[in-house]
């Protein structure tokens, strides 16, 4: 019995990861062991949340949910924050409450996981694994749809998020107006980025071993050939470097970062 408990919960990540999301660019990475490690476990938080889960309806007939924090003052600027892989957790939403105050905007922190939360890298690998294409960006669009026609969107997200924030960017067409991409794996489809209507801003990690130099260097590429403008800072830290709940946290790096995605935003977001 001991033996088939063990091998039931690896059996269960292959049939998901033979489904895993096209877009995300990360799925793949979870079969490396050096990438569960680099993804320590998040530390403990006390949280007193500001905002409100919302639950909204979503293309696919399902319901999607999302963790609201409104501006002090009415705003009809939105900042869509993705999750990475442990799911949205207490600490993605107080990002998402720092965000939304120091913008002076509202923030949306998607739930791309569907009530999942990891809190182990084992869990945290098979819900990454899981998420299905379509899934998420029916997810996305009902997120769009909660908006007014003259709202406009900014987009960020951490790794498997990274990906997606320029995913959802894409799929909110000319409400976009700024991307933010943490360490991500950017879509590569030139058809897709053609129909970005915003630039982009990429943070990456000169050690990633995973979203590595060379990557961000074909994304550069690939934008530049769908004929969008992007600005990509590598900086001398690791993948996960912005996350201060992990022990990987280069604060220097971190912060540096930080000063530039609130510029970048406060400039897109007039």
């Amino acid at each position: 019995m001991k033996r088939l408990t063990f091998l039931l919960p690896c059996i269960i990540l292959m049939l998901f990861g033979c489904n895993s999301s096209k877009d995300d660019g990360m799925a793949a990475h979870c079969k490396d062991p050096e990438f569960k490690k680099a993804h320590e476990i998040p530390d403990s938080l006390v949280f007193a949340p500001k905002g409100s889960m919302v639950t909204f309806d979503t293309p696919d007939g399902k319901q999607g949910s999302l963790y609201k924090v409104e501006a002090a003052e009415a705003s009809s600027s939105y900042i869509f924050v993705i999750h990475e892989w442990w799911g949205l957790n207490d600490h993605i939403k107080q990002e998402a409450e720092r965000l939304a105050k120091e913008l002076g905007i509202n923030a949306f922190a998607l739930d791309m996981y569907d009530g999942k939360v990891a809190t182990t890298r084992d869990s945290a690998s098979l819900y990454m694994q899981s998420v299905q294409q379509e899934r998420a960006e029916a997810i996305i669009q009902g997120a769009i749809g909660l908006l007014g026609d003259t709202d406009q969107i900014a987009t960020i997200g951490w790794c498997f998020g990274g990906g997606w924030s320029l995913n959802s960017a894409i799929l909110a067409q000319d409400k976009t107006k700024a991307c933010v991409i943490y360490y991500g794996m950017p879509t590569d489809d030139i058809s897709k980025l053609e129909t970005l209507q915003s630039d982009a801003l990429g943070i990456f990690a000169e050690a990633d071993k995973w979203i590595t130099p060379e990557v961000v260097e074909s994304f550069e590429k690939n934008m530049n050939q769908a004929g969008k403008e992007v600005k990509n800072h590598i900086y001398d830290a690791d993948h996960a470097f912005a996350n201060p709940s992990s022990p990987r946290y280069h604060e220097a790096s971190a912060q540096a970062a930080n000063e530039v995605v609130i510029q970048y935003l406060k400039e897109r977001l007039q």
